[in-house]
């Protein structure tokens, strides 16, 4: 009974940390669809996950240059 109670708490440790890697890598792509880098995103998602999605759904994409130009 005692190991299952042990067994629970480390799940419930878990649980917050996955989230937030999963936030980190759905901004990741959220970024990569507004044409900017995602593994930048993806890093400071881990910080400031949050705020970062916030950011990304008020921020324009970003207009890549043409290589004709």
């Amino acid at each position: 009974m005692l190991a299952l109670l042990a067994l629970r708490a480390a799940i419930e440790e878990q649980v917050p940390a996955v989230g937030w890697g999963t936030l980190a890598l759905l901004n990741a792509g959220l970024a990569q669809s507004k044409n900017r880098s995602g593994l930048a995103w993806f890093l400071v998602s881990l910080l400031i996950g949050p705020i970062c999605t916030l950011l990304l759904v008020l921020l324009d994409s970003v207009k890549r240059k043409s290589a004709a130009s």
